[in-house]
């Protein structure tokens, strides 16, 4: 699956990635995370849970983060697993500033899979 998109925020860039740096906004920033927590300057643990259907799947995992670009951009890269499968997936993240507001624009790419895709297929069948 595939996600992109952007947002504008009234705040410089310098700001913005200082934020996009600190694991208490990351965590706010991932969907369903419960525990996002510092294991090194490039990688975290996470615990995310996720409603597929009619359940909710708790993920556990590591997050790490790669081709930074100070103030500018940087990929994070995930991989969880759960009782019913697994997830991994990557997100580009960019900043552009135009007269004091920033521009963060993402693409993701997330795969699942055992289980949960099983289940998942049955409920669009």
């Amino acid at each position: 699956m595939k996600i992109s998109g952007s947002y504008k925020l009234n705040a410089k860039k310098e700001i913005v990635w200082r934020a996009l740096n600190n694991p208490e906004v990351l965590k706010q920033c991932i969907p369903g995370c419960e525990s996002f927590e510092k294991e090194s300057d490039a990688v975290f643990n996470a615990i995310v849970t996720s409603k597929v259907g009619p359940m909710n799947v708790t993920f556990s995992g590591k997050v790490t983060v790669s081709n930074i670009q100070e103030d500018q951009s940087y990929t994070l890269s995930g991989e969880g697993q759960s009782p019913v499968g697994f997830a991994n997936g990557s997100a580009d993240v960019e900043l552009s500033e135009k007269y004091g507001v920033t521009t963060l624009s993402y693409q993701i790419n997330v795969n699942v899979g055992g289980k949960i895709v099983q289940l998942g297929s049955r409920l669009i069948d």
